[in-house]
């Protein structure tokens, strides 16, 4: 069979169809009539498209933007501000409100943040017209190519949507976002609109604007940012919760050197500049909270403070309110009171754990677990939480989150020894999985301990204008937010005696006047109620002795014996000059050993009555308020001591803190003299009935401050347990701190005030002509008629003179 020439599948020539395919001179075909028709049509349909396109547009741009909400506000634009509360310094320690932010004006914010911003998110800012065709374009490939999506919003773009839009994605939603964007740009410059942009964006944590992210984020001021600061908060409007530094710092570093690079691209920075924020070590903030100083109470006060000035607007106007404290005097009180409440925690039985998890075997499992139970369980500042993973009597290890194991053996175990027992109750038992505390001691070794149960306060002012520079209401204000300085209402114990050795000069007593120190019996007819038998708290009598003596011993028996001469309804009288409240002072003979109820602010203000000679004063806070540009809303005029009341003598103060003077060199305060070793320091301790209650109150000229130490559920402190013990080393701790370059200034005595003997006395009650002895036929009794009998003029003139001596 002969070879076809032709291809396989060619077929053959029809016929009365010429065959041309190899007749390179063939002429071109023409079109048909029906395709040039078929054409035109779609000629004419793109163009009626186009027509009905334009048509529509034109429909729905008449018919929405009309409706467009006003952008007018914007050229005046306050978004919601929260409350601030600051320092004398200026330091925030305290923020309220549901946005965390801070305005500032375009101008004040700094060129790096802006380079980051528009290089993260809008590079032609300056150049379009709020819509980035060129973007548009650009990011429509990068979807086609890469096959995923990336956007191509403007910032003009993104301020439409976050300031008037819902967040759905609907084709009319985004009409209204083009159409409103192209309005805010006609409406608003550029710079305003980047304003806006950088004060209101979210950027997570609760911060709005890049003001507020970089002190969230790095404790700093947004003035002080760097370059890969600045990078990294640039990377957070994408997405806060993916590119947050402090839960996702892998990415939010990958999307910070993303930024970097694009700065550098767009001439930004220099390519050495780019290097150099690529190397920087940043440190991140790991707690929003993490104000400069401990405050929370003072904060708290704040806050209700404007609230009831200013009602819930409080929370959005931008009030920023500047107090009296100082810095390092508030991280001084609440250091001092807490190591002074860990220092009474050592003494206390162990309670046991505070939670107990089942410790799986499985190192995966363990973390799991951890995290879990840790969770549950927070750091409570210098007390840390950990997990027991191995437990003996010698030797305890336990993890913390970062998964480290820490060994506690010898003195580290010894305030948990009965937990460590081999017969100590389940629940107390320290066993693998128990929920325990750690502490580091002074020296650097790891303690176990608990959390305390006893709570504390502690506040210190000034006693020439009642300026408050430091106020901590108690050991932690996440556990227990009642605020132990301005609520707590506890009875004073001795600490209340000055007050009544007070009273007793204005009626002839001196601090040379002796006293007898004897028992004392009040009968149910007496009392009223029930017989009284008034006791020294350390049970003894001692005899004879100075009024000055027994203030610096503590004497209960010669305060009671001062008020009965002075009269309990006149004692209460003068004790209210010095600001205590009424309702909480009942005139009877237990008020000379503090039965009364009063709150350490009170304590404190009363007490700068004698330091300032005399003056009654008003304890304050707030120094100024400002609103979100600065301007000033309410300023208190600091007073001038010489125009406050004088509610007592300016001899009484001082023979009064004359007294006190000695109570710290030779009596119940004493050990406080010996550590700060100057002689310008005055005060007493209080310890009430049973130990409910530890007080010192003191001061120094130019500072006054009370130290109280109790639980809110009055128990007793312990048997040996005293406000010498307890509180004055709190009080201590402080003025060390406070002390530390006030000179030396010790109370001069005012005019009125002479030498007699030996000691200080009014004028007019000098050489022998105010009371010389009180209750001293009290020693003299005679034991077969159970009378008593006074003592002989020179066995009186013998007293006298020893005790002048």
């Amino acid at each position: 069979m002969p070879i076809d020439s032709h291809k396989s599948g060619s077929g053959r020539q029809r016929p009365g169809k010429p065959d041309h395919s190899s007749d390179a001179s063939a002429a071109p075909k023409k079109p048909k009539p029906w395709a040039l028709r078929l054409l035109g049509w779609l000629l004419a349909l793109l163009a009626t498209a186009v027509v009905a396109g334009i048509a529509v547009v034109v429909v729905v741009v008449a018919t929405i933007y009309p409706k467009l909400p006003d952008v007018s506000d914007l050229a005046d634009y306050r978004p919601k501000l929260p409350l601030r509360v600051f320092s004398a310094e200026g330091a925030l320690i305290g923020e309220f409100g549901e946005e965390r932010r801070k305005l500032m004006p375009i101008e004040d914010i700094p060129p790096v943040m802006k380079q980051a911003i528009l290089a993260a998110e809008d590079a032609r800012f300056f150049e379009h017209n709020g819509i980035d065709y060129r973007g548009i374009a650009r990011a429509a490939l990068a979807n086609v190519r890469d096959l995923r999506s990336q956007g191509a919003s403007t910032i003009s773009m993104q301020v439409a949507r976050n300031m008037y839009l819902s967040p759905e994605r609907t084709f009319t939603r985004k009409v209204y976002e083009i159409l409103l964007t192209l309005k805010l740009e006609h409406m608003l410059s550029k710079d305003e609109i980047l304003e806006i942009y950088m004060n209101q964006i979210f950027l997570g944590n609760r911060a709005y604007g890049f003001s507020a992210a970089a002190e969230t984020y790095f404790g700093k001021p947004l003035e002080s940012i760097t370059t890969a600061e600045a990078a990294m908060l640039a990377g957070l409007p994408v997405a806060p919760s993916q590119y947050n530094p402090i839960r996702r710092p892998e990415r939010a570093r990958i999307r910070q050197l993303h930024i970097i690079n694009r700065m550098q691209e767009n001439g930004f920075i220099t390519a050495e500049q780019a290097q150099q924020a690529r190397d920087e070590k940043l440190t991140i903030r790991r707690s929003i909270d993490n104000f400069p100083v401990r405050a929370e109470y003072v904060a708290e006060m704040v806050r209700q403070a404007m609230v009831e000035r200013y009602g819930q607007e409080a929370y959005t106007r931008g009030l920023n309110v500047y107090t009296t404290i100082e810095m390092s005097d508030q991280e001084a009180a609440y250091q001092a009171l807490r190591a002074g409440i860990m220092d009474y925690e050592k003494r206390q039985f162990y309670r046991g754990p505070e939670n107990f998890v089942n410790w799986p075997a499985d190192p995966e499992a363990q973390e799991e677990v951890l995290d879990k139970a840790l969770a549950a369980h927070p750091d409570n500042g210098e007390l840390l939480s950990a997990v027991v993973v191995e437990a003996s009597r010698q030797k305890v290890i336990v993890t913390r989150t970062d998964g480290e194991r820490l060994e506690i053996t010898g003195d580290g175990l010894k305030p948990v020894q009965s937990g460590l027992a081999d017969k100590a109750a389940a629940n107390i038992k320290i066993r693998p999985g128990a929920i325990v505390r750690i502490m580091k001691a002074e020296g650097g070794q790891w303690v176990l301990t608990q959390l305390p149960e006893v709570e504390g306060a502690f506040v210190a002012m000034d006693p020439r204008s009642g300026a408050i520079q430091a106020l901590v209401g108690g050991f932690d204000f996440n556990k227990n937010k009642f605020n132990h300085v301005t609520q707590a209402w506890r009875q004073a114990g001795s600490s209340f005696k000055p007050f009544i050795y007070s009273a007793a000069l204005e009626r002839g007593f001196t601090p040379a006047t002796v006293i007898a120190d004897s028992p004392m019996y009040f009968s149910a007819a007496v009392t009223g109620s029930r017989p009284w038998e008034p006791r020294n708290y350390d049970g003894r009598f001692d005899g004879a002795m100075s009024m000055r003596t027994a203030l610096a011993k503590s004497k209960n028996i010669i305060s009671v014996r001062l008020l009965q001469a002075v009269g309990p309804k006149q004692g209460r009288e003068w004790a209210l000059r010095f600001g205590f409240s009424p309702n909480k002072l009942v005139p009877v003979l237990p008020m000379a050993l503090g039965s009364g109820e009063v709150t350490p602010l009170q304590m404190a203000a009363a007490y700068s009555v004698f330091a300032n000679g005399g003056h009654r004063i008003e304890p304050w806070l707030i120094e100024r308020v400002t609103d979100y540009r600065g301007k000033v809303l309410s300023q208190i005029e600091i007073p001038k001591l010489e125009e406050l009341p004088q509610v007592i003598d300016p001899r009484n103060a001082f023979v009064m803190s004359s007294m006190m003077q000695d109570v710290m060199r030779i009596g119940t305060g004493a050990r406080a003299r010996n550590t700060l070793k100057r002689p310008d320091i005055y005060g007493k301790t209080g310890t009430t009935n049973d130990a409910l209650d530890a007080w010192f109150a003191g001061y120094q000229p130019t500072l006054t401050a009370v130290a109280w130490v109790g639980y809110d559920n009055p128990r007793n402190l312990g048997s040996r347990e005293t406000g010498g013990g307890l509180s004055l080393p709190i009080w201590t701790r402080f003025m060390q701190h406070a002390l530390k370059d006030v000179p030396v200034t010790e109370i001069e005595a005012p005019t009125g005030v002479v030498r007699s003997g030996n000691d200080w006395a009014y004028r007019e009650y000098a050489d022998g002509r105010g009371i010389a002895s009180l209750g001293l036929e009290t020693l003299y009794g005679d034991a077969s008629t159970g009378g008593f009998t006074a003592p002989s003029a020179e066995e009186r003139a013998q007293i006298m003179d020893l005790f002048r001596n």
